[in-house]
């Protein structure tokens, strides 16, 4: 949870200094770029949750060298497919900016900034997998430092970038952050007292079992991911299509992006532990421990989200001033949506807490299925229907997000209660001799 409220922290640094040295055009393109890019992200990141899936397990049965094998052939993986969806993304991305209809000013300073995010994805997922692979395996201390390490970084160098260069000042400085700490992890992985260690002599030839482990628990969390991504393209696009859509895009970049990340991404380190946690006690043959963490988890996500959402709904001026956002437009559309934010905020880490512990157990698919329908059924259709009816109101899609949040936490709490994560068994064919 620390860990990912330092990441969000860095991402907040970032639109403050592109909000008063660019403008709140700066904060949108900054906003509907990650909302692209996330989607190639969390695709890829796939990988890791059908690695940390894998380690948790072996981690939890006590089998070391499993542990090994499997971060080495994710690490190979991720390299491969690093590169193919930087490649396609680079060219895709006027593309992609058409489709979510961002304002022609927001393209302007999107292109640049999205282009050079996906020539230098490579850091950030050896970032994310090396924080999944140590915390799979027990080892929640060094993923913490390698965070801090690159927000402390990626702050220093886009405090000498972004008011030389702008809105893609915020871009090469989170490339050179986060190169430089997966460098630094990759590093780690062969010290002696590390939780996972690559030996020299190991087999370094990619291992197809192995790897089609990886896909088999991954690949439905990687549809999941991109559903739900698909999902906030869609929103962008009706966004897109409001009367005053640029001030909405610039309210919903920060708003949703950045101030709901107080609440989504501590949510998500509470996924990681619930994870984790059920992983490593079902591994051990204790299902009444993963039950208890995975209620723990969601206690805690609810009271980070109660204070979050209060000051949502009693300061909602001064945060978005700290973004530069004075325009009296965008500050009405901010607040609104902030009011809505503060009802989801409860929903949403319900939701991640309980996802968590169904990807931890191997139970990959139940997730993928409930955020088709909560992501992508439920706010996108409502939207779609009430647009055909009257044009579409700035309060129309914050509903439709609360909708789809609270389906989303109320079907993951029943799917996990129902207990059949029990039953999935989780195991490698043995490791070719060298």
């Amino acid at each position: 949870m620390l860990q990912n409220v330092i990441a969000g922290v860095q991402g907040i640094i970032d639109h403050v200094m592109v909000g008063h040295y660019v403008g709140y055009t700066g904060n949108a393109a900054i906003g509907v770029s990650w909302q692209v890019i996330l989607v190639v992200i969390v695709f890829i990141s796939s990988l890791f949750t059908g690695m940390a899936v894998l380690v948790a397990r072996f981690a939890g049965a006590n089998e070391p060298e499993k542990v090994n094998r499997v971060v080495y052939q994710a690490f190979l993986t991720a390299i491969l497919m690093s590169a193919i969806m930087g490649v396609i993304g680079y060219f895709a991305a006027p593309a992609l900016l058409d489709l979510i209809k961002a304002a022609p000013e927001v393209q302007h300073q999107a292109l640049p900034f999205l282009r050079a995010m996906f020539a230098g994805i490579f850091g950030m997922m050896m970032f994310f997998m090396l924080s999944g692979a140590f915390r799979a395996a027990g080892d929640a201390k060094t993923p913490l430092r390698l965070g801090a390490a690159m927000t402390v970084l990626t702050i220093v160098f886009n405090v000498l970038l972004i008011p030389r260069l702008g809105t893609i000042g915020a871009a090469y400085g989170t490339i050179a952050s986060s190169t430089l700490v997966s460098g630094y992890g990759l590093w780690r992985l062969f010290a002696p007292h590390s939780v996972i260690r690559f030996r020299k002599g190991m087999d370094l030839s990619p291992d197809f079992s192995v790897i089609r482990s990886l896909f088999r628990f991954g690949l439905p969390t990687g549809v999941q991911g991109i559903a739900m991504n698909i999902g906030g393209v869609l929103m962008l696009r009706f966004i897109g299509s409001l009367q005053h859509s640029a001030a909405a895009q610039a309210a919903y970049a920060v708003c949703y992006t950045e101030l709901f990340s107080l609440i989504t991404w501590t949510s998500v380190g509470l996924l990681g532990a619930s994870a984790t946690i059920a992983g490593q006690n079902l591994g051990a043959h204790r299902p009444d421990r993963t039950r208890h963490g995975v209620a723990v988890a969601s206690r805690i996500g609810l009271g980070v989200a109660g204070v979050i959402g209060l000051m949502f709904l009693l300061i909602p001026n001064v945060l978005l001033g700290v973004f530069g956002m004075k325009d009296p437009l965008v500050t009405s559309i901010g607040t609104q949506l902030l009011r809505y934010l503060s009802v989801s905020g409860f929903f949403i880490t319900v939701a991640l807490s309980y996802t968590g512990g169904l990807q931890g157990t191997g139970d990959t698919r139940s997730p993928l299925f409930i955020s088709i329908v909560s992501q992508i059924a439920i706010p996108i259709g409502m939207c779609a229907i009430i647009q055909t009816m009257r044009p579409l109101h700035p309060a129309d899609i914050w509903l439709a997000i609360v909708l789809g949040h609270l389906t989303r936490a109320i079907l993951s709490v029943l799917r996990f209660r129902q207990g059949k994560w029990q039953n999935i068994e989780v195991d490698l064919e043995r490791a070719p001799a060298a």
